[in-house]
Protein backbone atom coordinates (compact mmCIF):
# COMPACT_ATOMS: atom_id res chain seq x y z
CA UNK A 1 0.00 0.00 0.00
CA UNK A 2 1.23 3.50 -1.00
CA UNK A 3 0.34 6.46 1.12
CA UNK A 4 1.00 10.06 -0.04
CA UNK A 5 0.95 12.71 2.71
CA UNK A 6 0.58 15.89 0.94
CA UNK A 7 0.85 18.43 3.77
CA UNK A 8 2.89 21.88 4.61
CA UNK A 9 5.22 22.16 7.72
CA UNK A 10 3.02 25.01 8.85
CA UNK A 11 0.10 23.79 9.37
CA UNK A 12 -0.65 22.47 13.15
CA UNK A 13 -3.45 19.95 11.55
CA UNK A 14 -0.90 18.15 9.38
CA UNK A 15 1.62 17.36 12.54
CA UNK A 16 -1.77 16.20 14.27
CA UNK A 17 -2.67 14.03 11.40
CA UNK A 18 0.58 12.86 10.59
CA UNK A 19 1.20 11.40 14.52
CA UNK A 20 -2.62 10.11 14.16
CA UNK A 21 -1.67 8.09 10.93
CA UNK A 22 0.94 7.00 12.28
CA UNK A 23 -0.84 5.65 15.72
CA UNK A 24 -2.97 4.12 13.17
CA UNK A 25 -0.81 2.00 11.16
CA UNK A 26 1.05 0.92 14.49
CA UNK A 27 -1.88 -0.50 15.38
CA UNK A 28 -2.32 -2.07 11.85
CA UNK A 29 1.07 -3.66 12.66
CA UNK A 30 2.52 -5.75 9.18
CA UNK A 31 -0.62 -7.17 8.62
CA UNK A 32 -0.78 -4.08 5.76
CA UNK A 33 2.85 -3.23 4.27
CA UNK A 34 3.26 0.68 3.78
CA UNK A 35 5.12 3.21 1.44
CA UNK A 36 4.93 6.11 2.90
CA UNK A 37 5.82 9.41 0.79
CA UNK A 38 5.53 13.02 1.85
CA UNK A 39 4.46 15.27 -0.96
CA UNK A 40 4.26 19.24 -0.86
CA UNK A 41 2.15 21.83 -0.61
CA UNK A 42 2.40 25.49 0.90
CA UNK A 43 -0.52 27.38 2.42
CA UNK A 44 1.65 31.01 2.08
CA UNK A 45 3.60 30.30 -1.20
CA UNK A 46 3.88 34.23 -0.90
CA UNK A 47 5.22 34.52 2.17
CA UNK A 48 8.23 36.48 2.35
CA UNK A 49 11.41 35.66 3.84
CA UNK A 50 10.84 37.35 7.12
CA UNK A 51 7.50 35.09 7.86
CA UNK A 52 4.76 37.40 9.68
CA UNK A 53 3.64 37.19 12.79
CA UNK A 54 1.08 34.36 13.62
CA UNK A 55 -1.98 35.55 14.85
CA UNK A 56 -2.20 38.71 12.86
CA UNK A 57 -1.54 36.18 9.65
CA UNK A 58 -4.28 33.76 11.31
CA UNK A 59 -7.05 36.28 11.69
CA UNK A 60 -6.38 38.27 8.01
CA UNK A 61 -6.79 34.91 6.69
CA UNK A 62 -9.59 32.82 8.25
CA UNK A 63 -11.15 35.79 10.13
CA UNK A 64 -10.36 34.53 13.37
CA UNK A 65 -10.89 36.89 16.90
CA UNK A 66 -8.19 36.41 19.55
CA UNK A 67 -11.03 34.24 21.52
CA UNK A 68 -11.17 31.25 18.80
CA UNK A 69 -7.46 31.43 17.79
CA UNK A 70 -6.64 30.54 21.38
CA UNK A 71 -9.69 28.05 21.41
CA UNK A 72 -8.51 26.49 18.33
CA UNK A 73 -5.11 26.64 20.04
CA UNK A 74 -6.71 24.73 22.72
CA UNK A 75 -8.20 21.93 20.70
CA UNK A 76 -5.13 21.33 19.17
CA UNK A 77 -2.50 20.79 22.37
CA UNK A 78 -5.53 18.46 23.11
CA UNK A 79 -5.52 16.70 19.90
CA UNK A 80 -2.08 16.61 19.47
CA UNK A 81 -1.43 15.35 22.81
CA UNK A 82 -3.58 11.89 22.08
CA UNK A 83 -1.35 11.01 19.35
CA UNK A 84 1.96 11.89 21.09
CA UNK A 85 2.49 15.44 19.96
CA UNK A 86 3.35 18.25 22.85
CA UNK A 87 2.77 22.05 20.57
CA UNK A 88 4.44 24.96 22.02
CA UNK A 89 4.71 28.35 21.37
CA UNK A 90 4.23 29.67 17.63
CA UNK A 91 5.39 33.22 17.47
CA UNK A 92 5.73 33.66 13.42
CA UNK A 93 4.86 32.09 10.11
CA UNK A 94 7.37 31.44 7.67
CA UNK A 95 7.71 30.42 4.29
CA UNK A 96 8.46 26.84 3.64
CA UNK A 97 9.43 26.10 0.37
CA UNK A 98 13.42 26.06 0.90
CA UNK A 99 12.15 22.78 3.57
CA UNK A 100 10.43 21.28 0.69
CA UNK A 101 13.01 20.96 -1.51
CA UNK A 102 15.68 19.35 1.53
CA UNK A 103 12.37 16.94 2.03
CA UNK A 104 12.80 16.49 -1.19
CA UNK A 105 16.51 15.22 -1.03
CA UNK A 106 16.01 13.94 2.25
CA UNK A 107 13.32 11.46 0.28
CA UNK A 108 15.89 10.18 -2.36
CA UNK A 109 18.68 9.42 0.71
CA UNK A 110 15.82 7.35 2.88
CA UNK A 111 15.71 9.58 5.27
CA UNK A 112 12.12 11.92 4.50
CA UNK A 113 9.92 10.60 7.20
CA UNK A 114 12.80 10.88 10.18
CA UNK A 115 12.92 15.00 8.53
CA UNK A 116 9.33 15.52 8.69
CA UNK A 117 9.67 14.56 11.83
CA UNK A 118 12.41 16.99 13.05
CA UNK A 119 10.65 19.79 11.23
CA UNK A 120 7.07 19.60 12.50
CA UNK A 121 8.84 19.55 16.04
CA UNK A 122 10.66 22.56 15.45
CA UNK A 123 8.46 24.63 14.24
CA UNK A 124 5.00 23.34 16.19
CA UNK A 125 7.15 22.25 19.46
CA UNK A 126 9.62 25.08 19.53
CA UNK A 127 8.74 27.87 17.36
CA UNK A 128 11.87 27.60 14.86
CA UNK A 129 11.82 28.99 11.41
CA UNK A 130 11.43 26.14 9.01
CA UNK A 131 12.74 28.50 6.37
CA UNK A 132 16.11 29.73 7.97
CA UNK A 133 19.08 27.77 6.31
CA UNK A 134 20.83 27.28 9.76
CA UNK A 135 17.86 25.65 11.06
CA UNK A 136 17.65 23.10 8.22
CA UNK A 137 21.04 22.51 7.75
CA UNK A 138 20.99 21.56 11.88
CA UNK A 139 18.26 19.30 11.56
CA UNK A 140 19.19 17.50 8.73
CA UNK A 141 22.72 16.48 10.77
CA UNK A 142 20.40 15.79 13.10
CA UNK A 143 18.61 13.00 11.25
CA UNK A 144 21.83 11.43 9.56
CA UNK A 145 21.57 13.32 6.30
CA UNK A 146 25.02 14.88 5.55
CA UNK A 147 24.95 18.71 7.13
CA UNK A 148 27.35 19.71 4.21
CA UNK A 149 25.98 18.42 1.34
CA UNK A 150 22.31 20.31 2.52
CA UNK A 151 24.25 23.44 3.13
CA UNK A 152 25.39 23.35 -0.24
CA UNK A 153 21.41 22.28 -2.00
CA UNK A 154 19.76 24.80 0.10
CA UNK A 155 22.46 27.36 -1.54
CA UNK A 156 21.55 26.19 -5.13
CA UNK A 157 18.52 26.53 -6.62
CA UNK A 158 18.18 22.52 -6.38
CA UNK A 159 15.15 20.39 -6.78
CA UNK A 160 13.09 24.12 -7.13
CA UNK A 161 11.37 23.03 -10.30
CA UNK A 162 10.44 19.58 -9.01
CA UNK A 163 9.17 20.67 -6.01
CA UNK A 164 6.75 23.21 -8.02
CA UNK A 165 5.86 20.18 -10.10
CA UNK A 166 4.97 18.01 -7.25
CA UNK A 167 3.04 21.11 -5.81
CA UNK A 168 1.14 21.50 -9.20
CA UNK A 169 0.37 17.74 -9.92
CA UNK A 170 -1.95 17.57 -6.59
CA UNK A 171 -3.21 21.09 -6.89
CA UNK A 172 -4.16 19.77 -10.54
CA UNK A 173 -5.53 16.45 -8.98
CA UNK A 174 -7.85 18.97 -6.93
CA UNK A 175 -6.25 18.41 -3.50
CA UNK A 176 -6.47 22.25 -2.27
CA UNK A 177 -6.68 21.57 1.83
CA UNK A 178 -4.02 19.62 3.94
CA UNK A 179 -3.40 17.58 5.43
CA UNK A 180 -4.52 15.12 2.34
CA UNK A 181 -4.06 11.23 2.43
CA UNK A 182 -4.05 9.92 -0.42
CA UNK A 183 -3.79 5.85 -0.81
CA UNK A 184 -2.54 3.93 -4.03
CA UNK A 185 -3.65 6.72 -6.28
CA UNK A 186 -6.97 6.59 -5.35
CA UNK A 187 -8.57 7.17 -1.88
CA UNK A 188 -8.25 10.84 -0.25
CA UNK A 189 -8.67 10.69 3.21
CA UNK A 190 -8.67 14.62 4.46
CA UNK A 191 -7.94 16.13 7.90
CA UNK A 192 -6.01 15.80 11.08
CA UNK A 193 -8.57 12.56 11.38
CA UNK A 194 -8.23 10.46 15.27
CA UNK A 195 -6.38 7.38 14.33
CA UNK A 196 -9.39 5.24 14.10
CA UNK A 197 -10.86 6.95 11.30
CA UNK A 198 -7.19 6.40 9.77
CA UNK A 199 -7.26 2.45 10.70
CA UNK A 200 -10.61 1.83 9.84
CA UNK A 201 -10.12 3.52 6.43
CA UNK A 202 -6.90 1.37 5.64
CA UNK A 203 -8.11 -1.90 6.36
CA UNK A 204 -11.08 -1.48 4.40
CA UNK A 205 -9.03 -0.32 1.55
CA UNK A 206 -6.77 -3.04 2.05
CA UNK A 207 -9.90 -5.47 1.72
CA UNK A 208 -11.40 -4.02 -1.13
CA UNK A 209 -11.18 -6.08 -4.25
CA UNK A 210 -8.50 -4.73 -6.82
CA UNK A 211 -10.50 -2.12 -9.26
CA UNK A 212 -10.98 -3.59 -13.13
CA UNK A 213 -8.99 -3.05 -15.39
CA UNK A 214 -9.84 -0.59 -18.02
CA UNK A 215 -11.36 -1.98 -21.82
Amino acid sequence: MRIDFVSDLVCPWCAVGLNSLERALERIGGGIPVELHFQPFELNPQMPPEGEDAAAHLARKYALTPQQLERNRATLRERGAEVGFQFGHRDRIWNTFDAHRLLHWAGLQGRQRELKHALLQAYHGRGENPGAHDVLIRLAGEVGLDAEQARELLASGRYAAEVRAEERRWQELGINSVPSVIVDGQYLIQGGQPPAVFEQALREIAAAPPPEPAP
